[in-house]
């Protein structure tokens, strides 16, 4: 990595990243510590409460505690993005404490649990389909709406919503019917706020990881971060899968890059950023998961190394 990558370029940013208990947004979050931002992460767990998701193994404290020990100032505040008045609150604390707000990164989702895929549109679970539009659309929807006031008062501020693909990988489509409305409209919302927002000098764009290897995918596979590669044997594309650490790293380059209005309205990729600015995974690598993942579901043969 190089020195301008490790340096602490968001020292008085002020960061909320919504939606980081676990996963990428908790990397990212942590990654945004780790430059020196001050970074208020929200969620639905926390050490006395669960989510719909049922996993009491990452809270948003302990999310706050990796920022703080990162070198940042991490602030959690439970929040529910479905709940305006809730999201209100968060924006108006942020406000009344530091009087800012530089980056929003929406990473609201939660809902694995729910899709079915395989499945046609009229054999997924009604309620199920528009929970995972809830969850994924409406959630980032009042988030945006509710913070973008105190974002805008000051110039250059930043907005990223967290996907599921690039614009050019969901051309096709991705497994259900209502997954793919999930994912595809934040690639739009981000287009959508970079118009909105170009008169105040704001910046909007849409990031995805690859294969992500979060804990929830771990478990799913049986394996933990130090053995991941025994997941291989049962799921072959998972051989160039990427840690959480790759797309965190890549966004908070992004976010300390004074000339990243030139991204805005754009769809873009953990493995375009690590190129762009230098940035790897935590084993040194530089997978293209997307890139890789377009060949093998074609049906050709190919190697991951060649693609980290």
């Amino acid at each position: 990595m190089s020195d301008k990558s490790q340096s602490s370029d968001l020292t008085g940013r002020i960061a909320l990243v919504a939606g980081a208990t676990r996963g990428a947004g908790r990397t990212i979050a942590v990654q945004l510590g780790a430059r020196g931002a001050t970074v208020y992460v929200t969620g639905r767990t926390t050490r006395t409460a669960l989510s719909e998701v049922g996993r009491s193994t990452e809270t948003i404290e302990e999310t706050a505690e990796l920022v703080t020990a990162a070198g940042g100032e991490g602030i959690a505040v439970p929040t529910d993005h479905l709940e305006p008045e809730q999201v209100r609150a968060l924006v108006g604390r942020i406000d009344r404490e530091r009087g800012r707000l530089d980056v929003l990164v929406n990473d609201i989702w939660g809902g694995e649990h729910l899709v079915e895929f395989g499945k046609k549109m009229w054999e997924t679970g009604l309620d199920h389909g528009l929970r995972m539009l809830e969850l994924g659309v409406k959630s980032h929807i009042i988030t945006s709406s509710c913070a973008l006031p105190l974002l805008t008062r000051s110039e250059g501020g930043l907005v990223i919503e967290i996907t599921d693909g690039t614009a050019e990988t969901n051309r096709g489509f991705r497994e259900n019917f209502y997954y793919d409305l999930a994912k595809n409209a934040p690639i739009r919302m981000a287009f959508n706020l970079a118009h909105d927002l170009k008169s105040v000098g704001g910046t909007a764009v849409s990031v995805t990881p690859g294969f992500l290897r979060s804990e929830q995918m771990l478990d799913h596979f049986g394996v933990t971060e130090a053995n991941w590669r025994d997941a291989i044997a049962k799921e072959p594309p998972f051989a160039i899968a990427e840690s959480p650490v790759y797309v965190g790293r890549g966004i908070a380059a992004l976010a300390a890059d004074p000339d990243r209005a030139r991204w805005t309205g754009q769809s873009l990729s953990s493995s375009l950023l690590a190129k762009e600015y230098g940035v790897t995974d935590a084993d040194g690598s530089q997978p293209d998961a997307w890139g890789y993942l377009s060949r093998y579901m074609a049906g050709e043969t190919v190697s991951a190394d060649d693609y980290r």
